[in-house]
């Protein structure tokens, strides 16, 4: 149910709400727009229905939430969610533009990417200090090593670090470097971890899945928001189709379709989307024209030299002149980067 409040409805009335809610082992999720404050109560539909609520003092009407998704839906919150992370924003006027490396290699690789990327106007460092590899004969990361150079990285540049958490026995470890944490395509559906990322309250970057539709999209963000963190970025970064092309399809529809059903961020990840170089600074402007809050793309000083994802790294002179590019597309937009 959504408790829809009155403008002037008390603190001390809002409290009796949410204690007559607790007391029936509803869960209560207390949400301020500009214009008004509405509290949802996630529960058993038997119980929650027959609870009085639209004669307690406060309440100006009860609706029912009719989507699955419950916390992540337009109807819970009418205002877009924005996130800050530091002193950067996601989901607001201006574009959150997010670069790096897809893994971290090497301490000295990846101040000079951070560094770059910095100076072309990228708000954040991304690397991978574990990585999710089809093979497992492949490179899988620096672990923890990896995470120290990113928090370095953020020390020289303050650029806040988005990175991949993998297994819900690092999540204390991730935290304790990672400004966002990313749950990668491969894991959008491992309930466990998104559980656990959902107990902290560090944001969390959700990725699509690879054959994944909008509707189980939106319903691994819920996994994560009804745990208590609703700091959720949704990550569009294609599917898996007939065509092979592309690595992937990226499915630009996602975008509106999913700031029409939810009040959370949209941001696109082109490098995977295509997986080739070249057509990623057409998409990058594509998923800008089609509403995206933000880009992550990935970049490296030496491409031919990467270890995982080379092909679709931009060099970092690329990368400015994307950075430079997209400022048109985004004042069309009404937005900034």
């Amino acid at each position: 149910m959504i408790i829809v409040l009155k403008p002037n409805a008390t603190p001390k009335q809002i409290e009796n709400i949410k204690k007559k809610l607790i007391e029936h082992g509803v869960s209560v999720h207390l949400s301020k727009g500009r214009e008004r404050t509405i509290i949802g109560a996630i529960g058993e539909e038997s119980v929650v229905s027959e609870l009085p609520l639209a004669a307690m003092p406060g309440v100006e009407k009860v609706m029912p939430i009719l989507k699955p998704y419950k916390l992540v839906s337009r109807e819970f919150r009418k205002e877009n969610t924005i996130i800050k992370v530091g002193r950067e924003k996601i989901g607001g006027k201006k574009l959150a533009v997010i670069a790096g490396p897809c893994a971290v290699e090497g301490r000295k690789k990846l101040l000079t990417v951070a560094e770059e990327v910095k100076k072309a106007g990228a708000g954040f460092i991304r690397g991978g200090a574990f990585k999710p590899r089809t093979s497992p004969y492949s490179f899988q990361g620096l672990g923890e090593e990896g995470l120290k150079y990113l928090a370095e990285a953020r020390e020289k540049t303050g650029l806040p670090v988005v990175t991949e958490l993998m297994d819900p026995r690092d999540t204390e470890m991730v935290v304790k470097y990672a400004d966002v944490i990313q749950i990668g395509a491969r894991n959008m559906q491992n309930f466990r971890l998104l559980k656990e990322v959902g107990l902290t309250r560090t944001p969390v970057l959700l990725k699509r899945g690879l054959s994944a539709t909008i509707k189980e999209f939106l319903m691994s963000a819920e996994y994560i928001m009804s745990q208590g963190n609703h700091q959720v970025i949704f990550c569009e970064r294609g599917i898996r189709t007939f065509e092979t092309y592309t690595r992937n399809t990226l499915d630009l529809c996602a975008v509106p379709i999913l700031k029409k059903e939810s009040h959370l961020p949209v941001i696109v990840d082109p490098s995977h989307g295509v997986g080739i170089r070249e057509f990623i600074p057409q998409m990058a402007m594509a998923a800008i024209a089609a509403g995206a809050d933000g880009l992550i793309i990935e970049v490296h000083s030496r491409p031919e030299e990467a270890l995982s994802d080379g092909e679709q790294s931009l060099e970092p002179k690329a990368f400015a002149r994307l950075m430079k590019d997209i400022k048109g597309i985004a004042r069309l937009m009404g937005r900034s980067s």
